[in-house]
């Protein structure tokens, strides 16, 4: 697969936006990682790179100098070790518009990191929502931002680096994945590297109670103090070792110990929107429709909601949508039937907030089948021919262009002839047209019959001014497509023309024989005598020679030598002269022979 690289146009931003909530889940430097375990870090944005981790180096793993000169420019780095075995990984969910990257590294010093296990340094061209280690959540297998599972042991030390690259940055949140949380989901990693009294820093969603507890055997009281940014305040009437937090800030509490001393613990609690799946209509489409786009509920489903704050995905299954799996694709093509689609919006802030409550009904409607022939012939004859369906579909109307009804129809002359056939009702209504072409086929005509030499064999050519589709075939010959015959020797022959359409036969019977357009009676001893060639083949074959005004000046049988251009001794003059041949066919009737360019001339 090819990886584009960074477009290096993009400045190395020092801007800041922090979070209203604190900055206590940020730190810019590997030796003061923030611990992570069971819990999802969510912060406000990061500002600067504090001290150089790389020590000056060009690169480590996938990562170059940004426009700050260094490695880093914009970052945040956590620590986090494993407690389980299995293939884990996780998703960095940010802004389309701003451009992460990301290296993790196996390693318990931040003196000896080494190579990181998994790096990415690609834009974010596409404008991406997540990035990571694994599988992107939203179901796009084509990106470019995430990096293979990672399979991991138990007490395995990692170090991420969480870098912001582009001119702005408003933040980011993560969230771990994997099968080690389903098959260890209380210790997949090891949280007994968060000292903290309180834990981990809790991210939480709009409208949750996150309960705190600080409980100490042997305390002799408890205060609890809150900070939304102008420092620490004493909540009043709070003296119990937990507290219910349901508002964004950082958390301190002070539990007194019998000796008189103190121990103090801080925690940051932070609240991301609350995601709302709103109701969704049902659909329909046709079967024949190209793909349904999701998307284009996505206003439905958010509701008021910022799409820029949430993602909606669409699943075949509720428990698919309450894990957050197997998003059915933007451009979806469901079979024919009912399809229940569920709903699913997501916080990209923190995709631990969600909604997959609602659902929709998307029925695809079978479009009518239209399978017929678009061109049909009908003899111009008084033929006729069925054009359309032979049998109806289930729940199908049909309807013709002229306003009969039914699948299909006889007719009987040319012309154009369209189908429409629809399903469903009301706006459900799905349709398919299909039109037909009727053409008139002429019956077969011969208009001559052409003979070409004579000779032991010869061709013969059938000419027709009629225009269809004609099939030919000599005596008992069987039928082909061209109209000439090769190799036919002397004689009475029938030629047989059809059209292949089935309107109609004719028999024509030819003979083939041959003789000279013109012969000189001058005594050379060339061409002296005109006569016909292959008579001999012909039974009682008969020639009449005639003059231009029709009187007969020679009769010749078979047998003759020929005619030598005289009439009763006399010499006649060069001119044309016209001929008739007459035998007796197959069934003994006196025939004349047809198709024969009946004359010649005589030069003196």
């Amino acid at each position: 697969m090819y990886k584009r690289r960074r477009q290096t146009g993009l400045a190395a931003g020092l801007f800041l936006l922090v979070a209203s909530w604190g900055t206590a889940q940020i730190s810019p430097d590997c030796q003061t990682a923030i611990p992570i375990c069971s819990n999802t870090p969510v912060n406000g944005g990061t500002s600067g790179y504090g001290t150089d981790d790389f020590g000056g180096a060009a690169t480590s793993g996938c990562l170059e100098p940004t426009l700050s000169g260094y490695i880093e420019s914009n970052s945040a780095w956590y620590r986090f070790r494993t407690g389980a075995a299995g293939q884990l990984g996780f998703n960095i969910s940010f802004d389309p518009s701003e451009d992460w990257d990301f290296a993790l590294y196996r390693a318990s010093d931040c003196g000896s990191l080494g190579e990181p296990v998994r790096c990415n340094f690609f834009d974010n061209r596409d404008r991406e929502v997540y990035m990571g280690v694994g599988e992107d959540p939203s179901g796009n297998a084509d990106t470019f931002l995430y990096e293979p599972w990672l399979d991991v042991q138990p007490g395995e030390d990692y170090y991420l680096l969480i870098n912001n690259f582009s001119n702005t940055n408003s933040g980011f949140s993560i969230q771990f994945s994997g099968q080690i949380f389903e098959d260890h989901p209380y210790d997949a990693l090891d949280c007994s590297i968060i000292s903290n009294l309180l834990g981990p820093p809790v991210a939480a969603c709009e409208g949750d109670a996150v309960l705190l507890d600080g409980t100490t055997s042997s305390a002799t009281g408890y205060q609890w103090y809150a900070d939304s940014g102008s420092g620490f305040s004493l909540i009043p009437g709070e003296t119990s070792g937990t507290y219910s937090a349901t508002a964004a800030a950082m958390y301190r509490i002070v539990v007194d110990l019998p000796d008189g001393s103190q121990e103090v613990s801080d925690v940051q609690v932070g609240f991301s929107p609350a995601a709302r799946s709103e109701p969704v209509a049902d659909a329909m489409i046709c079967s024949g429709d190209p793909p349904y786009y999701l998307p284009a509920r996505d206003a439905e489903a958010l509701g008021t909601q910022d799409p820029g704050e949430f993602r909606v995905t669409y699943h075949a299954s509720n428990f698919d949508a309450q894990a957050g799996i197997a998003a059915l694709p933007d451009n979806w093509s469901p079979g024919p039937g009912n399809h229940t689609v569920y709903v699913r919006v997501t916080s990209l802030e923190n995709p631990n907030c969600y909604d997959a409550s609602s659902q929709f009904e998307l029925e695809v409607l079978l479009t009518p089948n239209l399978d017929f022939d678009e061109q049909v012939y009908i003899c111009d004859n008084g033929g006729s021919a069925f054009i359309g369906l032979s049998q109806a579909e289930p729940g199908v109307a049909y309807s013709w262009q002229d306003g009969l009804s039914g699948p299909g129809r006889t007719v009987s002359q040319a012309g154009t002839f369209t189908l429409t056939a629809s399903t469903g009702s009301g706006g459900g209504i799905c349709t398919a047209q299909r039109t037909v072409e009727v053409i008139l086929s002429a019956p077969p005509s011969i208009s001559d019959i052409l003979v070409e030499d004579l000779s032991a064999s010869n061709r013969v050519t059938v000419e027709t001014q009629a225009s269809g589709n004609f099939e030919y075939a000599l005596n008992d010959g069987a039928f082909q497509s061209s109209p000439v015959f090769e190799g036919v020797p002397a004689g009475s022959h029938q030629v047989r023309m059809r059209d292949a359409l089935g309107c109609g036969e004719i028999t024509e019977t030819i003979t083939v024989v041959g003789y000279l357009p013109f012969f000189t009676p001058n005594g050379d001893g060339q061409h002296d005598r005109w006569h016909i060639r292959g008579i001999e083949t012909l039974t009682d074959p008969v020639v009449h020679i005639f003059d231009r005004y029709g009187k007969l000046l020679k009769q010749m049988d078979g047998t003759s030598a020929g005619w030598d251009g005289t009439f009763r001794g006399r010499l006649l003059p060069g001119a044309d002269y016209w001929f008739r041949l007459t035998y007796t066919d197959s069934n003994g009737q006196r025939v004349e022979a047809r198709y024969l360019n009946a004359h010649f001339a005589l030069k003196r």
